[in-house]
């Protein structure tokens, strides 16, 4: 077994794991911190996060040597940074979350519930997950109105990137975010101790379970996550000639993602982005072998775990639209993907259409959520109008 590993698997890796990690951290930070998490609490999060990306990708692809890598839910994170806080604060935010790794648990156990996403129109899908990212890919913009000397550079650097090599653009906005934070953000006074430990102050929460964050939180998260990374993780592998059995792969990342949950981390998925650089040919020439670099990309994950503390505090000490605006940056392919996506059928354009304004708009009925809200005007619209035809 040993003797399939390849440098090239090696290093395609190493390479995922850190574009996985840089192009998302600050989506993930965002997303604990917009629930109510503390600086510590959106540490150990992120730490069990981190944690559940590298063991999930060494179990998968380990267990049935393809590179089916597992990802943190950035959409999901996303869809938690545009969402207001709870009024059980984060530990109302925790109860959702283990709501959500139940549901995708159950997606892999109960065919039937599988049945029942596959049933949601995948325009209204994509709209939902565009009304989400929708306000948080605004936030470069409004952050370049506020405090442009220090968003200008981190903008510039992602362009360079993104003409290089789109792979490229957010781990060089990201290196340019190190720079600003060096050179442009006053740090002096701000108790950072150099000798601080990498590993996190873990501040377990007891979780809060309600209906209403059920519905409003777990459901929505459960949505995205899903028709966000899911289905495109799995498009990506079968894509490359890989036959994929979905449920178990579903069944893992739900233990997973349960297990996490309980520690305030966002659910994880199947990879799609970071799951097509180690798919293809660039992580060997034997796709037999390629899953050596699943593996790897799961060993490099656990080791930028222990990096979770130090993560935490430095994005703590950045101006909170500095944070934003990174990570809206790093959602902006996602958004122009689901949009495209969503308004491609050009008899079924209103359904979409209000499924995205319901999300974004980040109303509230009932106290249930938009998104929530959202899936269900335009499943509804869309069911019309096809027995109207």
């Amino acid at each position: 077994m040993i003797r399939q590993i390849s440098p090239s698997a090696i290093y395609m890796g190493l390479l995922a794991a850190f574009v996985g990690y840089s192009a998302s951290f600050a989506i993930v930070l965002a997303g604990l911190t917009s629930m109510g998490a503390t600086e510590a609490q959106a540490a150990t999060g992120l730490f069990f996060a981190t944690l559940g990306m590298g063991w999930g990708s060494i179990w998968l692809a380990a267990s049935t040597r393809m590179p089916a890598a597992v990802a943190w839910s950035t959409p999901g994170a996303a869809f938690l940074a545009a969402t207001a806080a709870l009024p059980g604060g984060f530990a109302e935010a925790v109860g959702a979350m283990i709501g959500c790794a139940v549901l995708i648990l159950l997606t892999g156990l109960v065919p039937a519930l599988g049945r029942v996403v596959a049933a949601i129109p995948k325009p209204i899908a994509n709209a939902l997950l565009a009304g989400v990212l929708f306000n948080l890919c605004l936030a470069p913009a409004l952050a370049l109105g506020s405090i442009p000397l220090l968003v200008l550079p981190v903008m510039v650097a992602w362009l360079g990137g993104l003409m290089w090599n789109r792979l490229a653009a957010m781990p060089l906005a990201v290196l340019a975010f190190g720079v600003v934070m060096a050179l442009g953000v006053d740090m002096s006074g701000s108790g950072v101790d150099p000798e601080m430990p990498w590993l996190p102050d873990f501040a377990p929460v007891t979780p809060v379970f309600t209906l209403s964050s059920m519905v409003s939180i777990a459901l929505p998260l459960f949505l995205v996550t899903m028709a966000g990374q899911n289905i495109p993780g799995f498009a990506v592998l079968e894509l490359n000639g890989y036959a994929v059995e979905r449920r178990p792969l579903i069944r893992k990342t739900g233990i997973v993602s349960l297990v996490i949950s309980a520690f305030g981390a966002v659910p994880v998925n199947m990879s799609a982005i970071t799951a097509a650089m180690m798919a293809g040919e660039d992580a060997g020439r034997d796709p037999a072998n390629r899953y050596w670099a699943a593996i790897t990309s799961g060993v490099a994950y656990l080791l930028l775990a222990l990096a979770a503390a130090v993560v935490a505090t430095l994005a703590s000490l950045a101006p909170v639209a500095l944070i934003t605006a990174v990570a809206g940056l790093a959602l902006i392919p996602a958004f122009v993907a689901s949009a495209s996506a969503a308004f491609g059928e050009q008899s079924q354009l209103e359904a979409p259409a209000l499924t995205f304004l319901i999300v974004a708009s980040g109303m509230e009925l009932f106290a249930v959520s938009g998104a929530f809200w959202g899936v269900v005007v335009g499943s509804a619209i869309w069911a019309a109008k096809a027995l109207a035809r």
